[in-house]
């Protein structure tokens, strides 16, 4: 728990560092952290374990919001062996972007 408490400072940190930066890339930011993470699970794997470069995530364009939250926290559950984010977390907010901007 204080790991992810740690990694969540350090996105505050990075989100705050970049002041120009837009919002939506401050999310992206904090979502590469969350994805680079080995800490929102309990297999000692990050979501870049699997998708290394967004590998895996190509058709990512073909899903809604809603439905990458699921899949998303699917993995979390599944993958990583941790417990699913809220609905309306902010973590989950900045990994669907993270994930969109993975396609760019």
């Amino acid at each position: 728990m204080l790991q992810k408490f740690l990694d969540l400072f350090l996105c505050a940190i990075i989100a705050a560092t970049f002041p120009t930066a837009s919002a939506a890339s401050s999310l992206d930011a904090v979502g590469r952290t969350l994805f680079e993470s080995t800490t929102l699970g309990k297999s000692g794997r990050s979501c870049s374990t699997c998708h290394p470069g967004g590998r895996g995530l190509e058709q990512v364009d073909d899903f809604t919001d809603d439905e990458l939250k699921d899949i998303i926290n699917a993995c979390i559950r599944d993958a990583l062996h941790g417990s699913k984010l809220a609905e309306n977390a902010e973590e989950l907010r900045a990994l669907v972007a993270y994930v969109r901007s993975l396609k760019r």
